[in-house]
């Protein structure tokens, strides 16, 4: 896969864009160097990567606007870098549509993992027609989840836009139907990591799919809330 897979660093200091490309290029990856977000913009029309990493502390810029305007307009896996210890940056980092975070400095060989992990849950996608039993569908509360084509379609067949993380989450309480989930197995069955302390990353995913498939966010009526244990998905679920 990394053989033909195309990511763009976006980062104002030379030395960390040339740091990165180095090591990534090294894994088989091709790699666009940006230090600027107009200039990443630009290569995302005329040549799109699969992935971006984007450093949130960039001056005279809003790293965040960045973010959001890439979800809004692009897709692609989107990996924040930032070097502020404030876990309030992540958590918004994650909210505008980032599909995980690293903070800096960072070990390359993590980011590379977690560079992977995205990289499967983006490109992911059958080599043949997949049957029922291979890519099963999930249907709840009017929903229809595809996790052959990993698209999310409402009862009047409208597909909703999720990120590579937000689809995972929703797939996995999809096959647990009716079950506790903890914030720590979510986070390792999606991310393939345990939680660190204070680790919010669930809460904000969880945040985000109410937003997509719920009708009132302030009272749930599809994914509940486990006061001290973590969340359930409550609507039937039927397998197609």
């Amino acid at each position: 896969m990394s053989s033909t897979v195309h990511i763009a660093v976006l980062d104002d200091e030379v030395e960390i864009t040339r740091l990165l490309a180095n090591y990534l290029q090294g894994h088989g990856y091709r790699v666009s160097q940006t230090h600027n977000g107009g200039a990443l913009v630009r290569l995302m029309a005329d040549d799109p990567p699969q992935l971006v990493l984007l450093d949130l502390g960039l001056p005279g810029e809003d790293g965040l606007a960045i973010a959001r305007e890439l979800r809004q307009r692009f897709r692609a896996g989107l990996v924040i870098l930032t070097g502020r210890g404030d876990a309030v940056d992540k958590v918004v980092g994650l909210e505008v549509g980032a599909d995980d975070y690293v903070t800096k400095p960072f070990d390359l060989r993590e980011l590379l993992a977690r560079i992977k992990a995205v990289l499967r849950r983006t490109l992911a996608a059958p080599a043949e027609p997949a049957s029922t039993a291979a890519s099963p569908r999930y249907r709840f509360a009017g929903w229809d989840l595809d996790t052959g084509s990993r698209r999310l379609v409402d009862a009047q067949g409208r597909e909703v836009p999720l990120t590579a993380g937000e689809f995972d989450l929703l797939a996995v309480f999809a096959t647990h139907p009716g079950r506790v989930l903890s914030r720590d197995f979510l986070l390792e069955q999606t991310r393939g990591r345990e939680a660190a302390p204070f680790d919010r990353t669930i809460d904000v995913q969880i945040g985000r799919l109410r937003k997509k498939v719920e009708v009132d966010v302030d009272d749930p009526r599809i994914i509940k809330s486990v006061r001290g244990a973590g969340y359930i998905l409550v609507a039937p679920v039927t397998l197609h």
